[in-house]
């Protein structure tokens, strides 16, 4: 199998992490993490080397890391998704791990209600591939169904940083009283952040995430503005619907919050996330430019406009700065 490079991994920009822990997921076995914690595995930070760190079993390590394997077999691990999903891609992450990485792995993938067991039937999502030291080990996974947990196999042992897994949340919005008010800008909803002009400090994904933002890290930032003009970032909603109210949080920025934000949305059919960057140009007003002010939750709904049912929307903020989460209230249509 070939592995993708960045370029090429399209997914990684364009799907959720299903592995996150603030969606839920989590680590639930592993054979054998005597070096290094399987918890790890999933942490949302870029996986770090810190020279003469050591703990009671040896040399710290960044990532999930067994023991020498003195027998036969090959270690494992479990993985719970924060949601259940389908998997467009993986990036099964080696960075530190140099004379310990394990010289293959597998993913295999399983949908069940509770948790695995010896009866579980798994699927080979990801066949058996040679892995390098210190790497990314993006690959594109041929699978339209839903998973709601993976099997990460190493042959025989060894350390991996981290595992992304890249997909889309299935709602299952067909068992959903269509009555019901829902953020449809919500990662746990579906939705995913398509792009945006800069992600200097920031990456908009920040936007559709749960809770408020831990810190000025956790939301999306821009760079200082230096022409004219505003910075603005593209989200598909989880679902089409009618937007009635809107909410824009701007925890932690105080220094560097826009001083205005504005919305326009559509109802998009066709094309591609790249052509969607002209079109937004020329969508519909949603929300007319409002005011922000610094770490502070805004909500509007006089303010939202009827425009009928859209499935995407397009942030501006003005001129730029940091946006920690939007909100976007409505039914599904």
């Amino acid at each position: 199998m070939t592995f993708l490079t960045a370029d090429e991994a399209d997914f990684v920009t364009g799907c959720v992490d299903l592995a996150q822990p603030r969606l839920g997921a989590e680590v639930i076995f592993a054979t054998d993490d005597f070096f290094a914690d399987k918890s790890r595995l999933i942490d949302p930070a870029t996986p770090v080397f810190i020279d003469g760190k050591y703990d009671e079993n040896g040399k710290w390590m960044d990532g999930w890391e067994s023991r020498r394997k003195r027998g036969e077999g090959y270690d494992h691990c479990i993985l719970r998704l924060g949601l259940p999903g389908v998997i467009e891609g993986v990036n099964v992450d080696t960075s530190h791990f140099t004379g310990n990485y394990p010289p293959a792995a597998a993913i295999e993938a399983c949908y069940t209600e509770g948790e695995p067991d010896a009866n579980t039937s798994w699927s080979v999502l990801v066949p058996s591939v040679s892995l390098g030291p210190d790497s990314h080990h993006l690959v594109r996974v041929e699978s339209t169904e839903t998973w709601s947990h993976l099997r990460l196999n190493i042959y025989p042992d060894g350390g991996v940083a981290r595992l992304r897994v890249y997909g889309r949340i299935n709602c299952n919005w067909g068992a959903r009283d269509a009555n019901e008010i829902v953020d449809l800008a919500s990662m746990m909803n579906g939705a995913r952040a398509v792009c945006a002009n800069n992600q200097h400090f920031g990456v908009p994904s920040n936007l559709l995430a749960p809770g408020r933002g831990v810190n000025m890290g956790d939301g999306w930032e821009t760079r200082r503005r230096r022409e004219p003009g505003n910075d603005w970032a593209i989200i598909e909603l989880g679902h089409a619907g009618v937007i009635s109210s809107v909410e824009v949080d701007t925890a932690h920025f105080k220094g560097n919050f826009p001083d205005s934000c504005s919305l326009q949305a559509a109802f998009v059919e066709g094309g591609t996330d790249q052509s969607l960057i002209t079109q937004s140009m020329f969508w519909k007003t949603l929300m007319p430019p409002q005011k922000l002010s610094m770490d502070a939750i805004h909500n509007f709904a006089d303010e939202v406009q009827d425009i009928g049912p859209v499935s995407h929307v397009r942030l501006n903020i003005i001129p730029d700065g940091g946006v920690s989460r939007l909100r976007l209230f409505g039914k599904i249509s």
